[in-house]
C-alpha cells in the first residue's frame, strides 16, 4: 500500500492509486488533510491540463507547492481527476 512521507510524517496512504509518467497519484480521500494547505500556484500540461498545488505543512516546516493535482483534467487524463501527486522531497514508499 503506497504511502507519501514528508518530514517523518505519513501525509497520504492508499491501496488505490494511479501511476502516470512515473508519478503515483493518490485519491483525495487518502490525504491526511491536516498537512495540506491550498496554494495559489498553477501550471499547465499540454495533455493533462491545468494543475493546482498544495503546500505541505508538518509542524513548523513548509514544503511549498509539494503536491499537485488536476481538478478538471483533459479527457486523456480523466483517471487522475482530483488525485494528488508529490515531489520536492516527499518520499513515496510502495
Amino acid at each position: 500500500m503506497p504511502k507519501a512521507v514528508w518530514n517523518n510524517t505519513t501525509i497520504a496512504q492508499t491501496e488505490r492509486f494511479e501511476t502516470v509518467e512515473g508519478n503515483t497519484y493518490f485519491p483525495p480521500e487518502s490525504l491526511d488533510l491536516r498537512y495540506f494547505r491550498a496554494s495559489d500556484q498553477h501550471s499547465t500540461c499540454a495533455w493533462k491540463g491545468v494543475a493546482s498545488y498544495y503546500d505541505i505543512v508538518v509542524g513548523d516546516q513548509v514544503n511549498k507547492d509539494g503536491a499537485w493535482y488536476y481538478p478538471s483534467p483533459q479527457p486523456a487524463a480523466a483517471n487522475i481527476a482530483g488525485y494528488v501527486a508529490f515531489w520536492r522531497g516527499v518520499q513515496i514508499i510502495p
